[in-house]
């Protein structure tokens, strides 16, 4: 057979070497597309018009205003954001913990980007076809909180993730936190853990139990969801889940956690001042606060320790609101009015603590949500015979003595246009030769025409404004009978070198206030100065002693120890008073209608204010 010969195989190409053009075409391509997709990113991030982030390390937020009692309670807060900032130093330690375990479990461990979070929370809206989750991190949250709108939308997703990891660059992870516990909100008004546990709980973070913290931890994915006043059930399930959370992580034991959700939460609303009786107080602070510092309280941020007693403030509540229902019982037969406080008498009490010039209770009028007219402070009533003391210190002052003789007989004054006055007193009797100690605990109006005549109206009127009393003071002899205005505070405050030895001291409500960080920005010095010789002083106390234990004052009798005072009832009966004294106490009360009409025909400021207040003197001591 013939040979057959097998084909040849085709030889295979050899690829050519790439020459360095290739080679520098291809680098340039790269380059181009490089630069290409960082110019696409730089326009992008130009696009979005981010945020400066450098106001987030600068963290000045809106703060509440804090009113203080005298023993540092709280009794009201001002604010625009229901806020009190506070260092994590501040902060019990666990605190921190269960907002971590609740909000971001890998808040240590990511760059401001839980990227694993985020697509879980993909997956689960994918699956649930809404946006459910949103996988936030507490940096994002800060970032969301501080920098944008709170509108949903995607673009808005996506800036906030470049924002977290920018903040996440720029301040450590407690900075991060510091600013989240402070800004969060967290439901009823509150914004940041502080107004939260003062919300909830009605007392400060440092505080609270495990398991109120983990309450609070769990409001800040819906605040309104699981607030535990409106849906205590699910705040309950919220709490179990926080606890759970922070023994899975560490943070505390699987018992600790049990025992925190099994113990009892109380939950407890704050009381407002109006509630609480002292919204006539604060009113005054929060004004008199304004004045000093220049600026409204919504947006200063302080903390206004005051001199309020809460106890003595609730008793003079209670004293003045039993005292005018009286009133009106004798006066008209009726305990109820058709249309409420409108036609009531209103009533009025301040007490100060004896030479400090501290005011330990307010009483502005019978409800301060009806009607904020402070009758305390705001009203300028005729001072009726409370004023006559000012007049027999003045005696006294000048070479008068408590057994000097003065005529009580009818007295005959030409008045303005020529027109002739003839003071009376209230029993329209006349007795003679009186002393003057005798005049003063019966409260003899001619009495006290004849010494003012003697003595002179200057001298009266200048130891009066030494006392405290404010201008416009009457300038004639209609001033013995009380008919220059005055406010109850004012008069009370007038009393107090009776009491203190000659020296007067200005009433006070503040004694200091302090910002955020503690720092003192005012410091109340009441001011203190001698009007009257301290012997004068002693003998205007053994007088007005006499007006309780033998004169008008009478219905003021019954404490022990010292104790002092005077009536006062202006004409027709439209202004009841009693200003009074103990060693540890003065304190004033006036009765009397807004339309400044007649109490009642018996209404008189021994009948009708003395007893309201021996009430509040008995209690309040």
């Amino acid at each position: 057979m013939p040979k057959t010969s097998s084909p040849r195989p085709t030889p295979t190409p050899r690829r050519k070497p790439l020459n360095e053009r290739h080679i520098i075409s291809f680098l340039f391509a790269i380059c181009v597309l490089i630069t290409l997709f960082l110019g696409t990113l730089f326009f992008a991030f130009k696009a979005l018009d981010l945020p400066a982030i450098s106001s987030v390390s600068q963290y000045h937020p809106l703060q509440a205003t804090e009113i203080l009692d005298r023993y540092g309670k709280v009794m009201e807060r001002i604010y625009i954001e229901n806020r009190t900032v506070l260092p994590l130093a501040k902060m019990p330690p666990l605190l921190p913990k269960a907002f971590v375990a609740a909000e971001d479990g890998r808040f240590y461990d990511h760059p401001g980007l839980d990227f694993w979070s985020v697509f879980r929370a993909f997956i689960n809206n994918a699956r649930e076809g809404r946006r459910s989750q949103g996988g936030s991190t507490i940096t994002q949250q800060v970032a969301r909180s501080l920098l944008l709108s709170p509108e949903k939308t995607y673009l808005r997703k996506f800036k906030e993730a470049i924002l977290a990891w920018r903040i996440d660059s720029l301040l450590s992870k407690e900075e991060i936190l510091y600013i989240y516990l402070n800004q969060i909100y967290l439901g009823g008004g509150a914004y940041g853990v502080e107004a939260a546990a003062q919300v909830y709980f009605s007392k400060h973070v440092q505080e609270l139990t495990l398991g109120e913290m983990a309450i609070l931890a769990g409001l800040p994915q819906a605040p309104s969801r699981y607030s535990p006043f409106e849906h205590l059930e699910r705040a309950q399930q919220r709490q179990r889940y926080v606890l759970n959370r922070m023994a899975e992580d560490g943070y505390v034991s699987r018992d600790a956690a049990r025992r925190a959700f099994v113990s009892a939460v109380e939950l407890k609303e704050p009381e407002s001042a109006a509630l609480s009786n002292s919204g006539y107080f604060v009113q005054l602070v929060r004004k008199r606060a304004e004045q000093d510092l220049g600026v409204s309280l919504n947006y200063a941020g302080v903390r206004i320790f005051t001199t309020l007693d809460p106890a003595m403030q609730h008793v003079a509540s209670s004293a003045v609101r039993q005292g005018v229902m009286a009133s009106l019982v004798r006066s008209s037969g009726q305990s109820v009015t058709k249309n409420g406080h409108k036609e009531m008498p209103q009533g009025a009490l301040v007490s100060l603590e004896a030479c400090t010039g501290q005011v330990r209770a307010l009483v502005g009028g019978l409800d301060f949500t009806a009607s904020p007219f402070d009758r305390a402070t705001q009203g300028r009533r005729s001072a009726g015979s409370v004023f006559k003391p000012l007049i027999y210190a003045t005696a006294l002052e000048n070479g008068f003595g408590p057994q000097s003789m003065i005529l009580d007989a009818p007295l005959s004054i030409r008045g303005h246009g020529g027109k002739m006055w003839q003071p009376q007193n209230f029993s329209g009797q006349f007795h003679g030769e009186t002393t003057l100690s005798e005049a003063l605990t019966h409260s003899l109006n001619v009495v006290a025409v004849r010494l003012l005549q003697k003595v002179g109206v200057d001298k009266v009127r200048a130891l009066a404004k030494a006392a405290g009393i404010s201008e416009p003071i009457t300038a004639d002899l209609s001033l013995a009978l009380g008919a220059t205005g005055v406010s109850l505070l004012e008069i009370t405050g007038a009393y107090t070198p009776f009491v203190c030895g000659g020296q007067f001291t200005s009433p006070i409500l503040i004694t200091r206030i302090e910002d955020g960080a503690g720092r003192v920005l005012m410091k109340n010095r009441p001011e203190s100065r001698r009007v009257l010789d301290a012997k004068v002083a002693a003998e205007m106390q053994r007088m007005l002693a006499a007006v309780i234990s033998d004169g008008t004052g009478k219905r003021a009798g019954g404490l022990p120890g010292l104790c002092g005072g005077k009536t006062g009832t202006t004409d027709e009966n439209r202004d009841a008073w009693f200003v009074g004294f103990s060693r540890k106490l003065i304190t004033g009360v006036w009765l009397g209608y807004d339309q400044n009409r007649s109490l009642g025909r018996e209404e008189t400021g021994g009948r009708a204010a003395a007893p309201i207040w021996l009430d509040f003197m008995r209690q309040a001591q």
